[in-house]
C-alpha cells in the first residue's frame, strides 16, 4: 500500500465516523438537479507526505497524472486564468463566455510586486529566494487576495505554499481553506508534490517533505457510497517518478518532463457527481 492510499483511506474513515454534517445550514453548493449538496467534514487535517520515499499517488483508483500537473502548470508556469490555456475541462463551470474565471489562481501570480532587489511576481520571488537566499523564512505565496475576491469566479481552495530550506531538501507546506476529499485530494497532493519536485531541482536542491494543512476536509453526501467502494479496492506499492533532469529553468517544465515509473492502479469506471 502506498503512503497516499494509507493517509486518504484514513482520513475518509474520520470523516465519515466522525465528522460533523452541514445538514442543518442552507448551504451554497448545488448539484445539477438543483438539490442541495451537504458535506460531512473534518477540521484541521494536516498530512505529511515524505518525497525522498516515494511518490504520493493513489493506487486505489487512478489519479490522472497528466491533466493534474498540466493544470498546475496552468497556474504556476503560464499565470493563466482562461480555461483556452487549460487542456481540461475542470473548470469549465466557473468560467464566463470568453474563458476567464475572474481576477484568480494564475492571475494572483503573475502580479508583480516591488522589492528591494527589484519588481517578481510570486512565483518568480519564490526562484530568485530559493537561488540567492534559501535560509530565509519568508518564501511564500498567498492567492487569497481579498481586494480581489469580488472579481474571482471561485476563490482559491488552496491558497498558499511556504517553501523552506532545511539543508538541501526543500520542504513546503500548502494550505487550503476547503477539500473535496474525493474529487481533489490525491489531485492536489500530485500538483504540489510535482511543483516542489520541480523548485528542488531547479534550484540545486532535493525534494524533502510536503505537508498538507486542510481547514475544512469534507465529503459530499453523494460520495459516500464512492469512497466506501475505494477505501475497499486491492492497493499497490506506490510508483516511481522520473523527471527530466536536463531542465534546470522553471519555465521549460511540460507535462512529459514527469514520467511515472510502473504506476499500478484499479481501473474504476465510475463518474464522480461535481458539486458547483
Amino acid at each position: 500500500m502506498s503512503l497516499a492510499d494509507k493517509i486518504f483511506i484514513d482520513n475518509c474513515k474520520d470523516i465519515m465516523e466522525n465528522g460533523v454534517w452541514d445538514n442543518d445550514y442552507d448551504v451554497r453548493p448545488r448539484w445539477e438537479d438543483g438539490t442541495p449538496a451537504h458535506t460531512v467534514k473534518k477540521f484541521g487535517i494536516i498530512n505529511r507526505y515524505n518525497l525522498t520515499k516515494e511518490f504520493p499517488i493513489l493506487t486505489l483508483r487512478k489519479t490522472n497524472f497528466k491533466a493534474a500537473i498540466d493544470e498546475m502548470l496552468w497556474i504556476w508556469q503560464k499565470k493563466s486564468n482562461n480555461i483556452n490555456d487549460l487542456n481540461s475541462h475542470i473548470w469549465d463551470s466557473w468560467a464566463d463566455e470568453s474563458g476567464s474565471i475572474g481576477k484568480a489562481y494564475g492571475y494572483q501570480l503573475g502580479i508583480k510586486h516591488k522589492y528591494k532587489e527589484g519588481e517578481f511576481d510570486q512565483v518568480d520571488r519564490v526562484i530568485y529566494d530559493l537561488k540567492n537566499n534559501p535560509a530565509s523564512r519568508r518564501i511564500l505565496t498567498n492567492i487569497y487576495n481579498f481586494k480581489d475576491l469580488h472579481e474571482m469566479n471561485l476563490y482559491p481552495c488552496a491558497y498558499s505554499m511556504t517553501f523552506n530550506v532545511s539543508g538541501n531538501r526543500l520542504n513546503a507546506i500548502l494550505n487550503q481553506r476547503s477539500q473535496d476529499m474525493l474529487a481533489a485530494n490525491n489531485w492536489n497532493v500530485v500538483q504540489y508534490s510535482i511543483l516542489v519536485h520541480m523548485m528542488a531541482q531547479i534550484s540545486g536542491l532535493v525534494a524533502g517533505e510536503l505537508v498538507h494543512v486542510i481547514a475544512d476536509a469534507h465529503i459530499y453526501d453523494r460520495h459516500i457510497p464512492i469512497i466506501e467502494k475505494i477505501i475497499e479496492n486491492q492497493d499497490f506499492d506506490a510508483p516511481g517518478l522520473e523527471i527530466d533532469s536536463g531542465i534546470s529553468s522553471f519555465y521549460d517544465f511540460k507535462v512529459d518532463s514527469f514520467k511515472l515509473i510502473d504506476y499500478k492502479y484499479n481501473d474504476m469506471k465510475i463518474k464522480v457527481p461535481i458539486a458547483v
